[in-house]
């Protein structure tokens, strides 16, 4: 039999629905795993071993008791430190605010206790969520599984070291700007950004930019869409509803691994228009090497497979600055305060408390018009395919090293092709097609057509057969059976 922490999601969700194991041996593994590998990773800020093992002995007596299970029925997972777990502390990534214990469950948090998730703890961030890393001044910065020298990368850095070193099956991150999606590349792991619209607990449709939404962060296709069906299973009381085009669930789209796709390939990212500012945006050998990997394992599966011309508007990189970090001045920090923030945020919090509304208004415009022709100009293809990120993950303190802006600009070159696709409200995931001699996993980005997450969970599945029958797909070649 195999270890547990080696299962999919899937077959430890079903071992647990047909009681060949239990809930609370399920936990204390994970919980053990934990307690081993946390020190070295940096994975966990919090570990709530008690409260997990309560909900574990609790998930029991309902299995016993024969009522009907909830979906995920015992699976351990974990929540980003940005979001509020009942009699949890929630940190949020800043030392410059008191660390609140949660009252209740988060919309997102709830979702998955309904459904009989089991959370193990609280992972590490970036202050507020806003960097594609995840170090901050509270902690210990979380650290990249596949070299612990490196970067897991952010801010659903800590949730995604976490599902790479097997501390737990899966998890659910946030993606504002790439959140979800670039540190599964970092790390090796599926991570998709689902449509606007398409969770209602973290929907892109409450924050001013539309940009914020929830997903998965997970080894394989299918234990993606066990997660995304789960997270979309409850009302979402907005006019603007995303509704699927797939007549199934999200896992079975990544079982049937169907559809033959006409794919546009395109290394073109909106943040050339600030080469004055950003410098050299070019791709590194590796990610190169994986942007080849992975068209021609998508050609292998079948789908064409060709060159697209994009432009992007010059002024995106102002405009998605301005409105993505336009919350922090409305942030409620205490002026004796300000010297506990990193250096970025309170570069960026001085920057954004001096824009006026005209100027706020006039970015908004902006992106909502880049939305538009950005659909108009992907709408000739099912997909378009690009690089996840453009260099190998970058060691510890390499964003942090220097002033508030080279920070902000090491960000921009590192992921040039993510924040795009929140401003759209387009599904994206990225997809590992290429491992590196020395270990390190790089990956490549698919996105979809307005609500085809099936789509793109299809394709993914795909890459991942052919990566399998070539003998290179570690999450599945791993993996094993109760048996």
């Amino acid at each position: 039999m195999s270890e547990l922490h080696d299962l999919p999601a899937l077959t430890l969700r079903d071992a647990l629905a047909r009681g060949a194991v239990s809930a609370r041996e399920v936990t204390e593994h994970f919980l053990r795993r934990i307690d081993a590998l946390n020190p070295d990773l940096g994975s966990f800020v919090t570990v709530t071993h008690d409260d997990a093992l309560r909900a574990a002995d609790h998930a029991d007596r309902l299995h016993a008791s024969g009522v009907a299970l909830g979906p995920l029925h015992g699976v351990p997972i974990a929540h980003k430190d940005l979001t509020d777990v009942a009699g949890v502390r929630t940190t949020l990534g800043t030392a410059a605010l008191d660390h609140a214990v949660a009252e209740k469950d988060a919309p997102l948090a709830s979702v998955l206790r309904r459904a009989g998730a089991i959370s193990l703890g609280k992972t590490q961030v970036p202050e507020f969520g806003l960097s594609c890393y995840s170090e901050n001044r509270i902690a210990p910065p979380a650290r990249n599984p596949l070299d612990p020298r490196l970067s897991p990368a952010g801010s659903s850095g800590g949730s995604a070291a976490a599902v790479a070193a097997r501390m737990v099956p899966f998890a659910p991150g946030t993606d504002g700007g790439g959140s979800v999606r670039i540190p599964a590349a970092a790390t090796g792991l599926v991570g998709l950004k689902p449509n606007r619209g398409r969770v209602p607990s973290g929907s892109a449709q409450a924050d001013l930019g539309q940009l914020v939404v929830a997903g998965p962060l997970a080894h394989t296709a299918a234990d993606a869409g066990l997660l995304l069906d789960v997270l979309v299973q409850e009302p979402n009381y907005r006019p603007t509803s995303a509704a699927s085009r797939y007549p199934g669930s999200f896992l079975d789209a990544a079982l049937r691994a169907e559809g033959r796709f006409r794919i546009g390939v395109s290394t073109a990212s909106p943040f050339a228009g600030a080469g004055d500012v950003l410098g050299d945006l070019g791709l590194d050998s590796a990610a190169t090497d994986a942007l080849h990997a992975g068209i021609g394992m998508l050609q292998r599966a079948g789908h064409e497979v060709v060159e697209t011309a994009l432009t992007y508007d010059r002024r995106y990189h102002d405009a998605f600055q301005l409105v993505w970090t336009a919350g922090l001045a409305t942030a409620p920090l205490p002026a004796d305060r300000e010297d506990r923030l990193t250096d970025i945020t309170r570069v960026l919090r001085r920057r954004a408390l001096g824009r006026s509304a005209a100027d706020l208004a006039a970015a908004v415009d902006v992106l909502r018009q880049f939305e538009h022709e950005t659909i108009r100009q992907y709408s000739d293809h099912d997909m378009i395919l690009t690089p996840a990120v453009a260099m190998t993950p970058r060691p510890i303190g390499w964003y942090t090293d220097a002033d508030g802006d080279t920070d902000y600009l090491r960000q921009c070159r590192y992921s040039p092709y993510t924040s795009m696709v929140n401003v759209c409200g387009l599904p994206a995931v990225t997809v590992p097609t290429l491992r590196l001699p020395d270990g390190l996993s790089m990956s490549v980005q698919l996105i979809g057509r307005p609500g085809e997450e099936a789509q793109l969970l299809a394709a993914t599945a795909q890459i991942e057969a052919v990566r399998y029958a070539d003998g290179d797909f570690p999450a599945l070649m791993a993996s094993g059976t109760m048996e």
